[in-house]
């Protein structure tokens, strides 16, 4: 079972509304749990035979354009639609830095190019380079160094002009 499999299960459990599901093949066990009123999922993974012996290329990050969310927000709203969003395309750890004593990949003000790795997210001992696909000038971060993020979550804001 590889990665997206997973990733494409945790969706579907969390979709449906179950609170557990426990599935179990040959070499893999997999428990997901979800909590109540949008509490986070718990993935729990055991494997006798490991899934791959070396660190993963880079996965590419998905990136939508912003969009108002609430009549009282309007006026940031209107200043960030001008910004694309890169979220994350996997669930995991997210790290700004490639390791605690070297500096961060972004930071704000910073101008990236299509391709530049932009961050680093931990899934299952797996560090996947997060590349971005558009160039521009990161205006935010919207996730602290070290914290767990979902799939399709917001990473950070980019100035695509």
């Amino acid at each position: 079972m590889n990665l997206k499999e997973i990733q494409n299960l945790i969706k579907f459990v969390s979709k449906s509304g179950v609170n557990e599901v426990k599935l179990e093949m040959e070499d893999v066990k997999i428990t997901i749990r979800t909590g109540e009123r949008g509490a986070k999922e718990t993935t729990i993974v055991h494997q006798s035979t490991p899934m791959m012996a070396a660190m993963p290329q880079a996965e590419t990050g998905a990136v939508q354009n912003t969009a108002p969310t609430n009549n009282t927000e309007n006026t940031k709203a209107n200043d960030d639609s001008k910004f694309i969003t890169v979220k994350s395309p996997i669930i995991g750890t997210f790290y700004r830095k490639p390791s605690p004593d070297k500096p961060v990949f972004v930071s704000v003000g910073d101008t990236i190019s299509e391709g530049d790795t932009v961050c680093i997210i931990e899934a299952m001992k797996l560090f996947n380079e997060i590349e971005s696909e558009i160039s521009g000038k990161i205006v935010k971060v919207l996730v602290d160094d070290s914290s767990p993020v979902e799939f399709d979550q917001p990473l950070f804001l980019v100035d695509p002009s």
